[in-house]
């Protein structure tokens, strides 16, 4: 054995490896993002990982993986799983035979995310287990139990750590070497894999049934804890689950009249656990984040065995019902639960509040050359422009202002359609990366063509996966195994859906990026414009933009894009060489050609 000290995302990828597991597959999304990249880097070739085209795509082919007895690992966050829910809701129903564990970081907060959904509540809508780590040490042994616990029940399971379990940092023992597990192989038997009315009506009783099994043995798992110094005065007690446990843990150490008791499963619920722990408290405290799921599961069992019992927590505004959680707030919440009247945390120093800090595309970002290159070409005219889920979602900023619509992946080409066929009048643009494009675009393609609308999509192309990590997809030929593969082209993949009109132009080239919307602005029907310039962060350049003493101080620079690369020192415009990157935009809109330096002069 050794010692590693990885993140939490780390631990979970070796975790899964000590399990055996044979196949990984996934979408990258923060916080998860760090699980298949870990395993990538500590397994052997007997170990299939892959990022997906997108979720769905990932837990379909991990399903067939585990139909034939393998264990899988699928891998996303929160909002991943509504893309993969489709196929889930019913291998739910089918059931598996290899173990099977899809890990959803949840995102209290949210810190990097559209929602603060909780897969907690996502699981009891599947009727499929639910494992809740509280710390990395915790996934890494968590996760090996999740895989024994799928395979016994014959259902996949989810596992839910959230951004603060992901990213934290442990010390672990692994183990010299990683062995995947052997497995039967696929046993054709269409009344169990081919899913028909019929079968899913006799499954779901069967799921029914076995979820309070699972119940039970929850109640005897190990993480399900119960942790008290004077159990004979513990009237009092505070339930809790994830990361919260250990916020709590932190302060209840300093109280021994206080029961902590700790919800590892919160699905299907360990009710006998929670029963016993109950013994002899009067009032109860759920400190838990996103829903108020355990509270809920309290009240009920509270109510079906006639408990004595107050319950408090985010339904009776005791708790915040949003955001995530931190020691100082539960130390805040148990001290005014306990009664006490001066509370250390409540008693420190107000310290300032940090600045401000919106994110902002980076100095060179070709992306903020695209949107520039749309704006000046629909300056004066009606416009739409449709945004979706990535770096370039940060157009919305001023100056830019460039995104009016954000909803999820690939919603900003159909919603563009929808624009039109309300308003002929506007011009309708809808922004995407190539990510993205593979992940979730596509099919709104075909809706555009298919149903003759009248738009343009705009594929900002930076040839990476930017604002998860820089995780390769699709187009960039490049996959997981390492293996160099066949580029899928979108100029190619638009002409074959029926685009008629595709340009493709380097942002960065502003005179032809504008005719290039000029262009397709004039013409009716689907057109696309593939704006291609690599990501910044990948291609660095030793470039620099310099301001010589022609510039009049005019700040059109700073006004019109926004870069951080730009400021005013001392009343004058000056250029932030740490950050400039020479892509030469400014030097291009300047009026008096005093910028120079950079890629364009």
């Amino acid at each position: 054995m050794r010692q590693e000290y990885v993140m939490g995302n780390g631990a979970i990828a070796l975790g899964a490896l000590v399990a055996g597991v044979n196949v990984v597959s996934g979408y990258p999304g923060t916080p998860s993002s760090e699980i298949i990249e870990t395993i990538a880097k500590h397994s052997n070739k007997d170990v299939h990982v892959e990022w997906s085209v997108n979720e769905k795509a990932a837990l379909e082919v991990a399903a067939s993986g585990a139909y034939a007895g393998a264990r899988t690992l699928v891998t996303m966050k929160q909002v991943g799983l509504n893309v993969a829910a489709d196929p889930l809701m019913s291998l739910a129903y089918v059931g598996v035979k290899g173990g099977m564990v899809i890990v959803s970081a949840d995102d209290p907060g949210p810190i990097s995310s559209q929602t603060e959904q909780d897969t907690r509540a996502f699981a009891e809508f599947a009727r499929i287990p639910v494992f809740d780590p509280s710390s990395p040490e915790e996934a890494y042994e968590m996760i090996q139990d999740a895989f024994d616990y799928s395979e016994k029940y014959q259902t996949p399971v989810l596992f839910r750590p959230t951004t603060r379990v992901c990213h934290a940092y442990a010390s672990i023992e692994v183990p010299e070497e990683y062995k995947v597990k052997e497995y039967e192989g696929f046993v054709k038997d269409s009344g169990k894999w081919v899913i028909f009315p019929r079968l899913s009506y006799m499954n779901h009783a069967k799921i029914e049934k076995r979820n309070v099994e699972i119940g039970e043995d929850f109640s005897n798992y190990r993480f399900n804890t119960v942790e008290v110094k004077d159990d004979k005065a513990s009237k009092k007690a505070v339930i809790t689950s994830g990361i919260s446990y250990a916020y709590t843990k932190e302060f209840l150490q300093y109280h021994k009249d206080v029961k902590l008791i700790r919800i590892a499963t919160a699905h299907p619920f360990p009710e006998s656990f929670l029963l016993e722990a109950l013994e002899g408290v009067d009032e109860v405290l759920c400190i838990e984040e996103l829903s108020p799921y355990i509270e809920g599961q309290v009240l009920r069992i509270a109510g079906k065995h006639h408990l004595s019992l107050k319950v408090y927590g985010k339904l009776t505004g005791h708790v915040p019902a949003s955001g995530e959680n931190n020691a100082n707030m539960v130390e805040g919440v148990i001290c005014r639960f306990i009664g006490m009247k001066v509370c250390k945390g409540l008693e420190r120093e107000e310290k300032p509040a940090l600045p401000v800090r919106p994110p902002v595309l980076c100095a060179g970002c070709p992306h903020r050359a695209s949107f520039y290159a749309v704006k000046k070409a629909m300056k004066g005219k009606k416009s739409y422009f449709c945004g979706d889920i990535g770096c370039y979602t940060l157009g919305n900023a001023m100056p830019l202002d460039m995104v009016d619509t954000c909803l999820c992946m690939g919603a900003g080409i159909t919603m563009a359609q929808g624009f039109h066929w309300v308003d002929k009048e506007g011009t309708c643009f809808a922004f995407v990366g190539d990510s993205t494009f593979f992940a979730s675009g596509m099919t709104g393609v075909v809706n555009a063509v298919y149903n003759n609308a009248d738009m343009i999509l705009c594929v900002l192309d930076n040839s990476t996966t930017a604002m998860t990590g820089h995780q390769p997809h699709p187009g960039t030929g490049l996959n997981m195994m390492g293996q160099f593969v066949d580029k899928v082209s979108i100029p190619k993949v638009l002409e074959g859906i029926g685009v008629k009109k595709i340009v493709t132009v380097n942002p960065l080239d502003l005179n032809a990026a504008i005719k290039a919307v000029e262009e397709c602005a004039a013409l009716d029907g689907v057109k696309a414009i593939i704006f291609k310039s690599p990501c910044i962060a990948i291609e660095k350049s030793d470039k620099k933009a310099a301001i010589s003493d022609k510039c009049i101080q005019c700040k059109k620079c700073i006004k019109e894009i926004g870069c951080p690369a730009l400021c005013v020192t001392d009343g004058k415009v000056t250029i932030d060489t740490n950050l400039c990157t020479g892509c030469g935009l400014c030097s291009q809109i300047c009026p008096v050609n005093a910028i120079g330096g950079g890629s364009n002069e």
